[in-house]
């Protein structure tokens, strides 16, 4: 269970780091496409500190908190037990 909730947790990070580096492709690629002529270099740091911010998390989690052979532990013990 720990591990399943370990990789969720990184699949939700990762999945947001990607949202934003696809944001700041949009912004460098068309930045005529962006509404109401915002300031395109305030919109990219802002898209960059997002990516940071769930970056950041990412290393937390891989560093404070490694997978371990939790399942792999658990089924043998199902296995010796049977």
């Amino acid at each position: 269970m720990r591990n399943m909730l370990i990789d969720a947790q990184t699949s939700h990070l990762v999945g947001h780091i990607n949202k934003h580096k696809a944001n700041v492709e949009i912004l460098l690629t068309h930045p005529v496409g962006i509404g109401e002529h915002q300031d395109i270099q305030t919109a990219i740091e802002d898209e960059l500190e997002e990516i940071a911010n769930y970056h950041d998390k990412l290393e937390m989690l891989v560093k404070y908190f490694p997978k371990t052979n939790e399942e792999k532990s658990n089924d043998e013990k199902r296995t010796d037990n049977s």
